[in-house]
């Protein structure tokens, strides 16, 4: 089955989802009466503003950077939508926003992005870190450690995906996850973007997310089986350091995914495809309406058709 690349990509939020193609990306949120509200907004990533940016294994760096600035302040739209946050500003805020105006909503997504960011490399990255420090008391090879350490990293991801699922705002939000990655291939698969045809598509998707963070883990077993550190202080702080060598090499990885399909980006994309069976659920008609508005405010896809099947 033929399959073009499309370029569009998006996130799940509470109760909707979020698109984004170019410099535009839309929200759509299912609000408490039924009805699907639809926001379109402009955000223009850190590579279109400096070209230097753009060059391979660097971009991927910034390319997450965006993506956490992006998520968290969708994410926050959408919690304010369905009512989640209160609507009087907390104290700290209304300080922010006194010493900063406008910008003080800035500050808060900066804040609130670097403390997520941080509790992932705590959990994600050190904490495995100190697992291998421990099994290196007993265990003298460092090809066997950093295998333990990559190990304990997957599990631990995997541990952490479970336990989240289990709320049921989350299993939600795997819901719509499922109907982004539905729309999105049902587009590249050329056919119309309808609730049936977008049912009947692939809940998982190679360029996911998911995905990114499954490289991340198989490439960071790889490499720092051939850094060796001699103390734990020198193993955290490598670990650390390394984390945006090791995104730009999975971002470059995610690009090729993506944008071909044969025998072998499908073994290589297999680790990445069977995680989204946990970050991932089959949606039902209405998230997927949900999803449909979100592509269609800011993706022209009877043009894609027209251009890339000759519909």
């Amino acid at each position: 089955m033929k399959k073009c690349f499309s370029g569009i990509g998006g996130q799940a939020v509470l109760n909707g989802i979020m698109m984004k193609n170019k410099d535009e990306y839309s929200l759509a949120v299912r609000m408490e009466d039924g009805s699907i509200n639809v926001e379109k907004n402009e955000y223009k990533m850190l590579q279109e503003k400096y070209k230097i940016l753009k060059l391979p294994f660097i971009r991927g760096i910034f390319a997450m950077v965006d993506s956490l600035i992006l998520g968290t302040k969708t994410l926050q739209r959408s919690a304010e939508l369905v009512g989640e946050v209160e609507e009087e500003p907390s104290k700290f805020e209304k300080w922010l926003e006194k010493k900063l105006g406008d910008k003080w909503m800035n500050v808060i997504l900066v804040i609130v992005t670097t403390i997520s960011f941080g509790f992932a490399i705590c959990v994600f990255m050190l904490l495995p870190a100190g697992i291998g420090s421990v099994c290196k008391m007993f265990i003298q090879n460092n090809f066997i450690v950093s295998f333990i350490e990559g190990i304990s990293r997957i599990i631990i991801f995997i541990t952490y995906i479970k336990i989240v699922s289990r709320l049921k705002e989350i299993r939600e939000t795997f819901e719509y996850h499922g109907s982004e990655h539905k729309c999105i291939n049902c587009i590249e698969n050329g056919w119309d973007l309808t609730v049936e045809n977008v049912l009947k598509a692939s809940k998982e998707h190679k360029r996911c997310g998911t995905s990114f963070l499954v490289y991340v883990m198989i490439i960071s077993i790889i490499l720092f089986m051939f850094i060796p550190t001699s103390t734990v202080l020198q193993k955290f702080v490598s670990r650390i350091l390394l984390v945006p060598f090791i995104a730009g090499i999975s971002y470059e990885v995610l690009r090729l995914m993506g944008k071909f399909d044969n025998k072998l980006v499908d073994i290589i994309s297999r680790p990445g495809m069977w995680m989204q069976g946990l970050t991932t659920r089959e949606p039902n008609a209405k998230q997927v309406e949900v999803a449909i508005k979100a592509v269609e405010e800011v993706f022209d896809w009877k043009k894609f058709q027209k251009e890339n099947f000759n519909k």
